[in-house]
């Protein structure tokens, strides 16, 4: 099971850097983004004339009356209605080709997650909830997503809007234009602080989505055992913790964000009634008129509009950049460490093993492999068995290289593996697990997982020997039955049987059981151990096995604590020892 996230979170540490990072995914599509820019500039501008023919209108009737005059305002009306029709056609355009820009920046972001996740160590796995991960994978990247495809356009649109208007308001009335001036200044400082204030609480609430993610998954997978136990008050109880905590970092983020925008359209408006002020002093003057007054008034409203705009989105934008932090920051992972330089592919497996003075430890200062060193001839079946935490798992974890040891060495066939590449050396494995693993695929594709080009006799033999295919058969439309998601309309023993089968499929040198029978009955194991008997025929064998009774024809058992081989020898020899694996025996059989 998944380690904890801890419930703290840091703040954002980089907003600029992620910023910068999301620009390189968007500048992967610069031609269209380009196209999109020129629309948007066009679609303003058209938007930007309204006014001007709206003052002009306004001034003609103004100055008289009469059917010329008429005839001139209906113009200036047609003109105003064919540029805001035409205005929001293009913008229309832009929305559409930037929500289909932001939906392949979040298909090239996802996969880019993806491809990292297969690279990364099997710590990285280990040491956080699949449910944040799945969180990053999901909820995060729509965020940004959606934040690309919406504000991305409001942006683009406030920038030429508000540039446009004041190139037309100074053109009309440069001292009005210092008047509405004054409050700039206000709201861009307002704006600043609270972006302070919120932005934390956006990278908070992400953090604590995943958190949240993580939990359910979690729950989801452990429900039987939940119902089992009777935890299901308990378990609602600390998910009503979490989620109360998601909500109200929420509600705090939203809270703050939502109030910029009312408060910087008070600002401006507070500007506009300035404006409506000193613009009737200036016309008792004439020093403008009332077309111009006008114009000047609504180009005020398309100059505040977006500052407006910007201000209501700034809590998506930091929500975006927050959730876009969490995506780099596991893009920005460490890998798995490369192959060392001219590492050699791993051929012709034999499966000669052999552990020398191994040391190794999970956290730095935990030691949990204590100077362990064995040999395995080629074709030897080894058992590996001790209490939990002896160090059983680890030793196969490091033979697969999934961790790396911290002193000593390893060699298969003679060679160190850390200079053979990791890909020929884990295809030389073969491995059975406790917790089965099958996909949402037919039978024979879970069979013939990792081997390709395989006939369906092939997998139908590979069946018979793991002795399944008598199930298989009945089954609706036998091999080619789709099995749910991880098995889920099997039986666990069933699930068990098909990961034997697959192993037994795979063409390998070493096989790694990992109590492989653990959830079948005692007649099935029986027949099972008769056909695994034949199968490793010739293959060295590593099985971790708490029930002993599994291992007593093995060639070599070794009894393991706290990391040191305390005992080995055959079933028979360690029984006369009357040690260790003696009391472990017996006390199965009491």
């Amino acid at each position: 099971m998944a380690m904890r996230l801890s419930t703290k979170t840091d703040k954002p540490k980089d907003t600029k850097g992620a910023l910068k990072r999301l620009l390189k995914y968007c500048f992967e599509y610069k031609f269209r983004l380009c196209i999109t820019i020129i629309m948007c500039f066009c679609g303003n501008l058209l938007a930007l004339a309204g006014p001007k023919l709206a003052g002009n209108a306004i001034e003609e009737i103004s100055h008289g009356s009469g059917r010329i005059n008429m005839q001139i305002v209906i113009h200036y009306v047609i003109l105003m209605i064919c540029c805001y029709v035409a205005s929001a056609l293009i913008s229309y355009i832009v929305s559409v080709t930037m929500m289909k820009t932001g939906r392949l920046i979040a298909h090239r972001m996802r996969q880019d997650i993806f491809n990292k996740l297969m690279t990364l160590p099997v710590g990285y796995f280990d040491r956080n909830q699949v449910g944040d991960i799945i969180s990053r994978v999901s909820y995060d990247v729509d965020v940004i997503s959606t934040s690309i495809s919406t504000d991305t356009v409001q942006i683009l649109t406030s920038i030429v809007t508000v540039v446009g208007a004041f190139i037309m308001m100074f053109m009309i009335s440069p001292q009005l234009v210092v008047i509405t001036l004054v409050t700039i200044p206000l709201a861009v400082m307002y704006t600043r602080f609270m972006g302070k204030r919120t932005r934390p609480l956006f990278s908070k609430r992400s953090a604590k989505y995943g958190q949240m993610n993580g939990f359910v998954e979690e729950m989801f997978s452990g429900q039987k055992t939940i119902l089992a136990y009777g935890r299901e008050k308990k378990v609602t109880e600390n998910f009503d913790v979490i989620n109360s905590e998601a909500a109200d970092l929420f509600y705090r983020s939203e809270y703050y964000g939502m109030t910029i925008g009312p408060s910087v359209g008070f600002i401006n408006n507070l500007g506009l009634a300035l404006t409506g002020m000193f613009g009737s002093v200036l016309y008792l003057y004439r020093i403008v008129n009332l077309g111009e007054i006008s114009s000047f008034v609504l180009y005020t409203r398309k100059f505040s509009g977006p500052i407006n705009e910007i201000a209501n989105i700034v809590n998506d934008l930091f929500s975006a950049l927050a959730a876009s932090e969490r995506v780099f920051r596991l893009i920005d992972e460490e890998e798995e460490t490369v192959d060392v330089e001219g590492a050699r592919e791993l051929t012709d497996v034999r499966g000669d093993v052999e552990f020398d003075h191994v040391k190794f430890g999970y956290i730095e200062g935990r030691t949990i492999i204590k100077d362990f060193s064995f040999k395995v001839p080629a074709g030897q079946r080894i058992a590996i068995v001790g209490k939990t935490g002896a160090g059983k798992t680890t030793l196969i974890n490091l033979l697969m290289r999934f961790y790396d040891v911290n002193e000593g060495h390893i060699y298969v066939d003679g060679n160190e593996i850390r200079s053979l590449t990791r890909k020929s050396l884990r295809r030389a494995y073969a491995m059975v697990l406790q917790d089965t693993w099958l996909f949402e695929g037919t039978v024979f594709e879970n069979i013939a997982y990792g081997c390709d080009n395989v006939s369906r006799q092939d997998v139908i033999n590979a069946a018979k020997s793991a002795h399944i295919h008598s199930f298989i058969t009945h089954l609706p439309k036998g091999y080619d039955t789709v099995i749910s998601e991880d098995g889920g309309n099997i039986s666990k023993g069933q699930k068990q049987l098909l990961t034997i089968a697959r192993a037994f499929l795979y063409d390998a040198s070493i096989l790694i059981l990992d109590e492989a029978t653990s959830n079948v009955d005692t007649t099935t194991e029986q027949e099972i151990q008769k056909a695994m008997t034949s199968l490793m025929k010739g293959r060295t064998c590593f099985v971790i096995a708490h029930r002993l009774s599994t291992i007593q024809n093995s060639d070599n058992i070794l009894v393991l604590d706290q990391g040191d081989i305390i005992e080995q020898g055959t079933h028979q020899s360690l029984m006369d020892q009357k040690g260790t694996y003696y009391d472990m025996y017996m006390s199965q059989w009491q």
